[in-house]
């Protein structure tokens, strides 16, 4: 297991991400990213790449119990809009912000396989805020 330490630095995490391939470097960061969420995950719902300091399009959430990473995720649908009030492992407080109750995403598996599924709830609402990360957005 590969934990990596998480960046809190506002000016790295502004920093927009661009999207993985399926190299070696970004296999790598996947299990790095899984492993850094299984060992913060008495705080972490989810974590996205730049969390630890690598500028890729991947998050890792907990789907139940279980560690599960979205590479290049993208929401091409969202209803419900609601405000929520979030914390952030990289940032200190809770703050305000819209999300949505349900959301479509395209995203591809750990092994680059394409992907559309439909979230809603909580775990919807992490990916939307490890998303934000991608963008170099902090709520």
């Amino acid at each position: 297991m590969t934990s990596k330490q998480i960046i809190r630095d506002p000016l790295r995490l502004q920093l927009p991400s661009t999207p993985a391939a399926n190299t070696a470097m970004d296999r790598q960061a996947i299990q790095d990213l899984t492993d850094t969420l299984l060992a913060n995950q008495d705080a972490a719902a989810g974590l996205a790449a730049n969390m630890i300091g690598i500028n890729k399009q991947i998050l890792a959430i907990f789907i139940g119990p279980v560690p599960y990473a979205m590479v290049n995720p993208v929401i091409i649908k969202k209803s419900g809009p609601y405000q929520a009030k979030e914390g952030c492992l990289s940032l200190s407080g809770e703050r305000e912000t819209t999300r949505y109750q349900t959301i479509v995403v395209k995203y591809q598996t750990i092994d680059f396989t394409p992907q559309q599924q439909t979230f809603t709830g909580f775990t919807a609402e992490v990916i939307q805020h490890e998303i934000d990360h991608f963008l170099g957005k902090l709520i």
